[in-house]
């Protein structure tokens, strides 16, 4: 009998028909986008956010011997070991060039879901792109507390808020207060975009439920050229602590035009972002000497789970830094995100969104001194319990809450 090429195709379509969807579905490869600022003022932030996310690949898709989801063997098990890589976009902190990004990165790069974004206000515009196409998007280091509020399916965040950062901070300063330490009056400094207005109006709130007075609440352009007029307002007010909700450059000018002014408040209690990257303490540290600042990470943890400090030191190999508040929640994002996909035995974004609202990972298999990683209905993590960190002797000790703490606050800062 002779077999003709038109048999050989039949033969192998009906051989197709029988292997299993789901098999022939299966992928070598798991693509996700991560938006970052790679240029402009905040290009700093996507170099560490970039070796953040390269540590996590590193645990996730070779075998490495840490107590965290996917560490053990190599790859997704969930989709037959398939490796994560990671295409990396530009957002150059424009929430235009943003969902431009997240777009095309839907689009033309096919990824499976996004993590971003170190700015809120980007944030809000990538989510969106996000919602539409039904990719699930992971806020892993934006601390805007009206992000998760928008009703979105397909956004989550594993850290806290802002209005979580702030009970802490108030929680410290109610703890002192019994300690006998003078604490009265607040000045707020906060930038005008998303993340700043959003800070400012969380400590206003929680300052006027808890009997604070609030003498000066100081709202400034971002990247301004001068803070010369806001830092005499400052002055003259003379609150107890000054509270900045700043990025890294107008973290180092306010800094600078407080020296220049001749103003040293007795404290300073700042919402993270530029007050925890090193940037500004390479710049201005020698003025910073016992400023506090919320976060969620703490590298004294690495006493207590072995793993910390392990996980550290691979991320200090590639960026010649440790993990600070940004770059450990970033490192985090990813995990959780990949550790979704493998549950979900899929790269839909319907399934993979279903499997991280199904996250329910204990704190000890973090990296963080969280109790858990469990999403609201809304997306949020409400189990990511934030500590303060104080800049002594050129590193961050944990001074709050008692159970994290290493080290009492030293009050007023020098």
């Amino acid at each position: 009998m002779t077999i003709t090429r038109r048999d050989v195709l039949l033969g192998a379509t009906a051989t197709a028909a029988l292997v299993p969807l789901a098999a022939r579905a299966q992928t070598s490869e798991v693509v996700i986008g991560v938006i970052y600022p790679f240029s402009g003022g905040s290009a700093q932030q996507g170099v560490d956010a970039q070796k953040a996310y390269e540590t996590a690949l590193e645990v996730i898709n070779k075998d490495t011997d840490f107590d965290l989801p996917l560490a053990k063997g190599e790859g997704l098990p969930g989709l037959g070991g398939a490796k994560i890589r990671l295409v990396f976009a530009d957002h150059q902190a424009d929430p235009q060039k943003g969902r431009a990004e997240a777009e095309r990165l839907i689009t033309q790069e096919k990824v499976s879901a996004i993590i971003g974004t170190y700015q809120s206000a980007v944030a809000v515009t990538v989510s969106q792109i996000c919602e539409r196409y039904q990719v699930p998007f992971v806020s892993a280091d934006n601390s805007s507390p009206s992000l998760h509020r928008r009703g979105l399916k397909y956004y989550f965040r594993a850290a806290p808020h802002d209005e979580m950062y702030s009970a802490a901070m108030f929680d410290f300063f109610d703890a002192m207060k019994k300690k006998g330490t003078k604490i009265e009056t607040l000045s707020l400094f906060h930038e005008d975009t998303i993340f700043g207005t959003d800070s400012g109006n969380a400590q206003a709130k929680i300052a006027g439920e808890r009997g604070y007075k609030i003498v000066t609440d100081i709202k400034y352009r971002a990247n301004s050229p001068s803070l010369s007029a806001e830092v005499q307002q400052l002055k003259s007010a003379n609150a107890d602590v000054l509270m900045p909700s700043s990025y890294t450059t107008d973290g180092i000018l306010l800094v600078k035009t407080m020296a220049e002014l001749g103003y040293k408040p007795n404290a300073i209690v700042a919402q993270d972002a530029g007050f925890s990257e090193k940037a500004l303490y390479d710049a201005v540290g020698d003025k910073l000497e016992g400023v506090i600042s919320r976060g969620t990470f703490s590298l004294d943890l690495a006493q207590k789970r072995p793993m910390v400090g392990k996980i550290n030191d691979m991320f200090k190999a590639k960026s010649g830094k440790d993990f600070n508040d940004l770059t450990s929640r970033q490192f985090m994002g990813l995990i959780i995100l990949a550790d979704a996909i493998s549950r979900a035995k899929s790269t839909d974004g319907e399934k993979i969104r279903d499997a991280l609202a199904a996250t329910d990972i204990p704190g000890e298999q973090t990296i963080m001194p969280w109790k858990r990683v469990k999403f609201d209905e809304m997306g949020q993590n409400n189990d990511a319990d934030p500590v303060l960190l104080q800049y002594i002797g050129g590193k961050f000790v944990t001074i709050f809450p008692p159970q994290a703490a290493i080290a009492e606050a030293v009050w007023p800062m020098k």
